[in-house]
């Protein structure tokens, strides 16, 4: 395992009697915990990578990456999000142990071949400040609407759009299904045209992440590299866009008896209070389900023929400089609402299976970015995560949500969507990371009300499940524990102050984030392998 030295700002762990909250249902061993005491700030990982279906740290414990999007798409700002070390100290005391580090293509590679150093740098400090406070980063290579012309990503140089109009619809997603410019970017990325060096553009891309990865090649913050944000198959789209649209009809006429022509259904879809006005009517698993399928074949064919080979082409660029650390890899923009993945597993230059590779999937409902965002669908978003855990399930490895939510300025309202997305991330045991911060989201109802919550952090052994209950302020955890080693098992809390403790006799290790309310708690290994399940309570 690589080395790394480690700086804890918490305070010394302290020893204290926990109540018998915990209601230890160990069915092979009883409850008695050893009574070891584990060193301040020892109990963090070092590095975390992947073992089979699972994240797992330098000691083998089980994680569950918590994490949080850390972005700036502003050129002007250097592509660079304000706020030093103490962000990071934040992030933190909030209780994620994992940052996805947007990074963009612009910034890296402003001329063909050309790197930018001074970049680099700021990401070097965004790193390290991380490592500072025990937090673990993804890179992310972000794009929106592909290029820096439209949105954010590639830079000028590689957009090649053959001067075609850029058209905008009335969210700003809706440009993928309607910019000539931004879907012929697409298209001649995924043929690989040649920039004005006479290199592809898809090789330059392949090749600046290999510059990236040779950086932090061996650097244990660093877990992996996010290949591409969102990726989007271009015009093929316009294919795509009558099959969708003759489903929807279909279903209108079912529900509804309504009749309506392609020309009328393409106006509904693209005004978007009328579209909110149709979703309300796919609020149906099965309904939505038998609509939104009609993008499969699309889906389908692109991620078969350009973008599995794009993915490898990139892992096999990334390979020859870094063999250790995690490529994470994303459906197709509409895989985001629900339509099935086909993508696969990259393998190595030996042609053997990459063993270190995750599936990172974004859940977003289909009135995200909406003035209805707060009605998002419960059946239309279970079916999102049910598609989503079958996939991780299929290709055999770990799920992280790369990508969630998107509440920004929402209020109480949005606090039931909220909850249920963790529900379902608990239920599969999904790492993710929430999109995203910014200056005000710390005083959002549902930041307080759902994001921060206690969870396990690192699990030794299997971790069998998880929940917090927000009604009754419980945390439920149970686990099949190791016994191979003596790592700690560590649960966040956000709220020391409210964890019920009185006088009995069982003690585990506490350790307080300095300055905040906000600690974990470290049970130790028993000598017996076993089942435990432990409850904590917390006052209202």
């Amino acid at each position: 395992m690589r080395k790394i030295e480690t700086r804890s700002t918490a305070a010394p762990s302290y020893m204290v009697p926990l109540v018998w909250v915990i209601l230890c249902s160990v069915m092979l061993v009883g409850c008695e915990p050893s009574k070891k005491e584990v060193e301040s700030g020892s109990f963090q990982p070092k590095e975390i990578t992947v073992k089979g279906n699972r994240f797992v740290d330098d000691s083998e414990r089980q994680v569950i990456l918590n994490s949080i999007n850390l972005v700036n798409k502003s050129k002007k700002d250097g592509y660079m999000l304000k706020g030093g070390p103490e962000l990071y100290a934040k992030v933190k005391e909030w209780g994620f142990n994992s940052i996805r580090l947007v990074i963009i293509w612009d910034g890296l590679e402003p001329e063909p071949g050309t790197y930018n150093e001074e970049y680099l740098k700021e990401i070097d400090k965004r790193i390290k400040w991380a490592q500072e406070n025990g937090l673990f980063v993804v890179l992310d290579m972000h794009q929106d609407l592909f290029s820096v012309k439209y949105a954010d990503g590639a830079p000028e140089w590689a957009t090649l759009d053959e001067g075609l109009p850029h058209v905008k619809g009335d969210v700003w997603s809706d440009a993928y299904m309607m910019s000539p410019a931004v879907q012929t970017a697409f298209d001649n990325f995924w043929a690989n045209k040649k920039a004005s060096d006479s290199l592809g553009v898809q090789d330059h891309y392949a090749n600046v992440w290999k510059h990236v990865a040779k950086r932090y090649a061996n650097n244990p913050t660093v877990i992996g590299y996010d290949l591409m944000n969102e990726p989007s198959q271009g015009s093929s789209l316009l294919q795509a866009k009558p099959a969708l649209l003759k489903a929807l009809g279909k279903m209108l006429n079912k529900l509804e008896g309504t009749v309506m022509t392609e020309k009328q259904l393409t106006e509904t879809w693209n005004n978007v209070e009328q579209r909110m006005a149709v979703l309300k009517l796919l609020s149906n698993k099965e309904n939505y389900a038998e609509v939104i399928d009609a993008l499969y074949p699309y889906t389908h064919a692109f991620e078969k023929e350009k973008l599995q080979p794009f993915y490898q082409r990139v892992a096999n660029a990334i390979r020859e400089v870094d063999t250790d650390h995690v490529l994470f890899l994303e459906h197709a923009y509409y895989g985001n609402k629900g339509v099935k993945s086909s993508i696969e597993r990259t393998t190595l230059p030996n042609g053997v299976p990459d063993p270190l590779v995750s599936y990172g999937a974004h859940p977003y409902d289909l009135v995200t970015d909406t003035k209805s965002a707060a009605n998002a669908s419960v059946e239309r978003v279970d079916l999102i995560y049910d598609r989503i855990v079958e996939k991780g399930q299929q290709l055999k490895m770990p799920v992280w949500l790369g990508e969630w939510g998107a509440y920004y300025d929402w209020g109480e309202s949005i606090v039931t969507v909220a909850r249920h997305a963790i529900s379902r991330m608990e239920k599969d045991l999904l790492g993710n990371a929430y999109w995203s911060y910014h200056s005000s989201l710390e005083s959002q109802a549902y930041f307080k009300k759902a994001i921060i919550r206690p969870y396990p952090a690192y699990t030794n052994g299997e971790l069998l499940g998880y929940k917090f209950d927000f009604d009754n302020s419980i945390l439920s955890v149970e686990w099949r524990e190791n016994g191979a080693n003596d790592a700690p098992t560590v649960i966040f809390i956000p709220w020391l102050s409210k964890l019920q403790l009185d006088n009995q006799n069982d003690v585990f290790s506490i350790e307080k984030i300095e300055g905040s309310d906000a600690g974990w708690i470290l049970i130790s290994t028993q000598k017996e392998k076993g089942i435990r399940k432990i409850d904590f309570y917390f006052k209202k």
